[in-house]
C-alpha cells in the first residue's frame, strides 16, 4: 500500500459541521506540502458557514466578509461539501469510519445555558441563541413566535451575543431594511412595540464581555437613548486594581465608554436601551394567564476567588423590574453526538488539544474536534483559527505516527454513492454557490445585501429539486 497522503492513496477527512472553525481547519490541510488530503465537510443545513450565516448580526456585514476566504478554500478540487446531511441520521459516524481516515467534529455550541430561576420556563422567557437565529433566518426557527407587543424587555447576560439581542430591538425599521435579516423578522420588528431594553450583567464594567465596537455601536442607534446608572459603572476598589495590574487599554476604554453614557442625558429618542451592571436575575413572575410581569433581581458585589478572578456574590437587597419578555445570553453549549465521547459538565467533546479522548484519557483512534465543540463558547471568529490549526497538527502528527482509522472503503465516489442514495436532497458546494447568487440578487433589487431563503423547501425549489 502507498504511504498515506499521496496521490495513489490521499488522507480521507470529513468534517462534520461548515462554521469557521471548520473552513480554518480544512484550510490548514490544504496549506500542507507534500500531502494529498480530499476533504468532505457535511452540514445538516443545505447553506454552508455556521455562525456567520446564522449568528453573526444581520447589521454586521464586514464581519460576514470572511466567507469569501471561505470560498476560496472549497474551490480546491479535493473539497466537497455535503449540505442538508445530518450526521447520525442519513449517516452515522460508525459509517464515516468506513469511509475516512479521520473525522474531524466542528459542530459548535448550539444550546444555551439556563439561568436556574423560578419562572425561566413561562411563556415569554427565551434562549437568546433562538431570537438571533430566528431574525437570521435559520430554518429551524423562523415559525418561532416572540411577543414584540410588550414594552420593556430584558436581556441577561453582557456578551457580544447579549447586546446584538439588544441592538436588533432597538433599530428603527429603515436601520434594519439595509441589512440581510430575514423578511418575516423586519416585518414582525417593524411593528414592534418595544420601548424599553434592559442589558443585565451579573459583574462590573470592568468584568463585561461584549467588544468596543459593539458598546461603542449602540451609542450610535438612530432613534435609541443608551444609559447607564453612574453607581453601577463606577469602579469598585476591587476592579480598579484589577485594571490598573492588566494595564488593558481596552478594557479601560469599554469602561470609559460605559461611563460617558451615564453622563449623557437623554435626547428624547424613542426607546431606551438601559446598561445595568451587578445584578443577577432570582426569579420571573407572571400573572394569572402565566405571563411574564416582572423579573425579580438581587444587588451584586464583587469578591476576590481564591484564583484571584472577581465574583459576583448577593448582597440581600433586591428589585422588581417590570419586564414582559426576557433573553437569557449566560452561556452556551455543545450538544453530544452519539458515540462521541463529551464532558456534559462543561457541555464539550472530550479531547486533549483536538484530539478525542475517552473517558480515562486516552485518545480515540480517527477522532478529532476544533472551535466551541472543542474548547467551549469562547473569543471571536478569528480565535477559530489557531485553535483549528492546534488540531490539525495533531491530526498530522497521527498520520505520520500511522495512528488513523483504518477505513474500508476509502473511496471519494463511494461516499458519494452512498450520501446520494440516503439523502437525494444533499447540497453541493456548487449548489450552494447558485443559491448564494440567486439570495444577493434578490438583495440587489431592494437594496440590500442578500434576501435570505429560510425553509429548506425553498432552497431546494431554488435549486429546482
Amino acid at each position: 500500500m502507498p504511504q498515506l497522503g499521496t496521490e495513489s492513496n490521499p488522507l480521507r477527512v470529513a468534517v462534520i459541521g461548515s462554521g469557521p472553525a471548520a473552513f480554518y481547519a480544512v484550510e490548514h490541510f490544504f496549506k500542507q506540502k507534500g500531502m494529498v488530503a480530499q476533504v468532505d465537510m457535511f452540514d445538516r443545513l443545505p447553506t454552508p458557514y455556521g455562525l456567520v450565516r446564522g449568528g453573526v448580526a444581520p447589521d454586521h456585514q464586514k464581519i460576514k466578509s470572511v466567507t469569501k476566504v471561505f470560498e476560496q478554500t472549497a474551490s480546491n478540487p479535493c473539497f466537497r461539501f455535503y449540505g442538508n446531511v445530518e450526521i447520525g441520521k442519513d449517516v452515522s459516524v460508525e459509517e464515516l469510519k468506513d469511509g475516512y481516515h479521520q473525522i474531524l467534529f466542528s459542530t459548535g455550541a448550539q444550546t444555551d445555558r439556563r439561568m436556574g430561576i423560578p419562572g425561566e420556563d413561562l411563556p415569554g422567557s427565551h434562549p437568546a441563541t433562538e431570537f438571533v437565529a430566528w431574525y437570521n433566518g435559520h430554518p429551524d426557527y423562523r415559525d418561532k413566535q416572540f411577543d414584540l407587543s410588550q414594552e420593556r424587555v430584558a436581556v441577561v447576560g453582557v456578551g457580544n451575543v447579549a447586546i446584538d439581542v439588544a441592538r436588533i430591538l432597538c433599530l428603527t425599521p429603515a436601520e434594519l431594511a439595509a441589512t440581510d435579516i430575514a423578511d418575516y423578522a423586519l416585518e414582525a420588528l417593524s411593528h414592534s412595540q418595544v420601548k424599553e431594553v434592559y442589558l443585565l450583567g451579573r459583574r462590573g464594567p470592568v468584568q463585561a464581555a461584549f467588544t468596543n465596537p459593539e458598546i461603542k455601536e449602540v451609542g450610535e442607534m438612530e432613534d435609541a437613548d443608551v444609559l447607564t446608572l453612574p453607581d453601577e459603572v463606577k469602579l469598585d476598589d476591587l476592579s480598579r486594581a484589577e485594571l490598573e495590574v492588566g494595564k488593558d487599554r481596552a478594557t479601560q476604554k469599554k469602561v470609559d465608554i460605559l461611563q460617558s453614557y451615564a453622563a449623557r442625558p437623554p435626547s428624547g429618542k424613542s426607546r431606551k436601551l438601559i446598561i445595568r451592571f451587578l445584578v443577577s436575575p432570582v426569579e420571573l413572575v407572571g400573572d394569572a394567564a402565566g405571563k411574564i410581569t416582572n423579573m425579580r433581581l438581587v444587588k451584586n458585589e464583587l469578591y476576590a476567588t481564591e484564583t484571584g478572578t472577581l465574583s459576583a456574590r448577593p448582597t440581600g437587597q433586591y428589585e422588581d423590574l417590570p419586564v414582559g419578555m426576557v433573553f437569557r445570553s449566560v452561556g452556551y453549549r455543545g450538544v453530544p453526538v452519539p458515540g462521541v465521547p463529551f464532558n456534559d459538565r462543561w457541555g464539550v467533546i472530550l479531547n486533549q488539544k483536538g484530539r478525542v479522548v475517552d473517558a480515562g484519557g486516552q485518545p480515540v483512534t480517527g477522532l478529532y474536534a476544533s472551535g466551541w465543540i472543542k474548547r467551549g463558547p469562547s473569543g471571536v471568529i478569528g480565535t477559530n483559527k489557531p485553535d483549528s490549526v492546534e488540531t490539525v497538527v495533531c491530526m498530522l502528527e497521527d498520520v505520520a505516527a500511522g495512528a488513523t482509522l483504518q477505513p474500508a472503503h476509502p473511496d471519494a465516489a463511494a461516499m458519494e454513492a452512498m450520501v446520494r442514495e440516503r439523502q437525494p436532497d444533499a447540497v453541493s458546494f456548487a449548489d450552494w454557490l447558485k443559491l448564494d447568487a440567486l439570495e444577493t440578487a434578490n438583495g440587489k433589487a431592494l437594496n440590500r445585501p442578500r434576501v435570505k431563503f429560510t425553509s429548506v423547501a425553498e432552497m431546494l425549489a431554488a435549486l429546482g429539486r
